[in-house]
Order: structure tokens, then sequence, then C-alpha cells
């Protein structure tokens, strides 16, 4: 236990991303958006309670990571497409579920911020991996993504977002594009080696000054 606690006191323990599945999974099984609503403060619980029991085992520099806009990614899409062009955003996306996502990453940074109460000595650190998709999106070209692939998966099959939850990357038959590092979303539902690269390069900036060297 001690060997653990010494490795984690020296490393960079990253939590998450944690809760996007949830919202995932209860939009698919037609769960109405107030429902789901309820549902989001046991999901900070669980992460809380997750990032706490690390800091017990010795963790330091704690990195948590918000959810994603699940309104501008396929799968997501998909479920709630719909012919109201006023449920849309500029670019595209669902307003309804990026509401949802952002009082989900609301949730979190008020319980992270009682944390930081809680164990001073621990340096937790909020990635906001929303705002980092977003910057990507709005300036899509600029990195090198194909205008018209915006909202679509790279690998994928059907529809408007070219993602059909019945028949998913992988299962026989689904093809996948040939220029992929153009695609933010790669299977519409987890991003792109591309994507994750420029998220990665937006965020550390931000996060690299805040660690605490040991």
């Amino acid at each position: 236990m001690a060997k653990c606690e010494e490795l984690l006191s020296k490393a960079l323990v990253f939590v998450g991303e944690i809760g996007g599945n949830d919202l995932n999974y209860a939009i698919i099984q037609g769960k109405s958006i107030q429902e789901i609503h309820t549902y989001q403060p046991y999901i900070i619980e669980v992460i809380t309670n997750v990032v706490r029991e690390v800091i017990h085992l010795g963790a330091v520099n704690i990195i948590v990571p918000g959810n994603l806009p699940m309104g501008c990614i396929p799968a997501g899409l998909t479920i709630v497409s719909g012919s109201d062009v006023t449920a849309y955003d500029d670019m595209g996306c669902s307003k309804e579920l990026n509401e949802l996502v952002l009082v989900q990453n609301n949730y979190l940074q008020q319980s992270l911020a009682l944390l930081r109460l809680e164990f001073p000595h621990a340096n937790i650190i909020y990635a906001d991996y929303y705002a980092a998709y977003q910057t990507i999106l709005h300036h899509a070209v600029d990195f090198g993504f194909d205008e018209k692939s915006l909202l679509r998966s790279c690998c994928g099959i059907g529809g408007l977002y070219n993602y059909d939850q019945n028949r998913v990357c992988g299962s026989s038959g689904v093809p996948f594009c040939r220029n992929h590092a153009q695609y933010i979303s790669w299977d519409g539902v987890h991003l792109t080696q591309e994507a994750y690269r420029l998220i990665t390069e937006i965020l550390l900036p931000d996060i690299f000054p805040r660690i605490r060297y040991i």
C-alpha cells in the first residue's frame, strides 16, 4: 500500500471521462430529458467518489474531464434527429442534448470545488472537454477537417450522420473512410485520433502550469 501511495503521489492521475455513456444509454432507451436530469446528481456522486478514492490511495495531481457536447456527436444527433430547425444551433448541434451536458458539467465542477475544500493538499484540475470540442468544431476547416463531414462519423453507415446504432462500426458490411484525419467523429460515439490530439493540444497549455511537481 505504501508503494502504491508513493507512485500515485508522483503520478498525474486521469479520472474519466465518466458520465457520457450514462446519458447516451438513457437517451437510447427513450428516457425524457426531464427524467435524465434527475439521474445527474447520482452520476456526479459516482465521479466524486472515484476522485475521493484515488486521493485516499495517495493521488495528488488529478485531472477530471467533463463530458463532450453530445448534441454535436453523430450518435446523439441520430437519436434526436427531426425537422424542427430551431432545435439545432448554428453548427447543426442539438441544443437540448448540449444543454443536458452543460448542466452535468456544471454539477461536476461544483462537486470538484467541494472536493478541493475537503482535500486541500490535492490538486484537482477540471479539463473542459466541452469547450475544447467546440473550439475544434468552430474552427474545423482551419484544423484540416472536411467541412461537409463535421457531424458525420468516419466509420459508419446510413442516415444523415452516417451512424446506425443497429449497425455500428466493426459490424459486417460497415465501411470506414480513408481520410479519417479529416473527420472529428470516428464511429459516431468516439472521436478520431486527430480530434483527440487537438483536444489535448488545446487543453495542455492550461493544465501543465497547474500541475504540482513533487
